[in-house]
């Protein structure tokens, strides 16, 4: 993780938000990281339901992939796992990106083992509006596409004239990550309706707070 902490709070419940401006992103976004914060992927349910929302697999494939997860529960817990595990390398490289530090151990990462099995089960296939695009024959049988297509979306993601406008939240609690495509790249949260609004709310309840002593 970009900072050392301990997520400790499970979240099967919360809807998940889309505010990052990247799957890839909004991946990472389904945990706060801060100490102590919520995680969400409290089982590989809750995954479907983000890759569903994000949307990284269709409905029918989310169908598909939620009655295999029934019929093959351990192998469904150590994907969960999986996503856990390609999250945290996400949020290590998103952090460095966003304060301009190298990040070399965590591409390496995504390309030696993600990056290769994305690529490896994607092929051109035809999508059901008759179009060609690169995708995964496989998706709706294998437990783990969701995955490949994150990777893919970080990858294009950290290769593109984006990867410089990369932020971390500066909201109290939140420890979200966005990509800033404000005009005059001056954006500094997630969500101006929760994090920018509570820090506002802080920053007048503390202007008051002082006049008050003053006076």
């Amino acid at each position: 993780m970009g900072v050392a902490i301990s997520l400790r709070q499970m979240d099967p419940i919360t809807p998940y938000r889309y505010v990052g401006g990247d799957r890839s992103v909004d991946f990472v976004n389904t945990a706060n990281w801060v100490e102590g914060g919520i995680d969400r992927f409290s089982s590989y349910g809750r995954v479907l339901e983000w890759a569903e929302g994000a949307p990284v697999v269709s409905r029918s494939t989310a169908g598909a992939l939620h009655v295999l997860s029934e019929e093959y529960p351990a192998r469904a817990v150590r994907v969960l796992s999986d996503a856990v595990e390609l999250r945290g390398l996400l949020e290590r490289l998103l952090f460095r990106i966003s304060q301009n530090r190298p990040a070399d151990a965590e591409i390496t990462e995504l390309n030696d083992h993600w990056l290769s099995i994305s690529l490896a089960e994607s092929a051109i296939i035809r999508t059901d509006d008759d179009r060609l695009t690169l995708g995964w024959p496989r998706a709706d049988a294998a437990l783990e596409s969701p995955l490949w297509a994150v990777a893919r979306a970080a990858t294009t993601l950290v290769t593109s004239d984006d990867v410089s406008r990369i932020r971390r939240c500066g909201g109290e609690g939140c420890g979200w990550y966005y990509v800033d495509r404000s005009r005059n790249g001056l954006r500094r949260w997630c969500e101006m309706e929760t994090c920018g609004t509570r820090m506002k709310s802080r920053r007048r309840a503390e202007r008051n707070s002082a006049s008050h002593e003053v006076g």
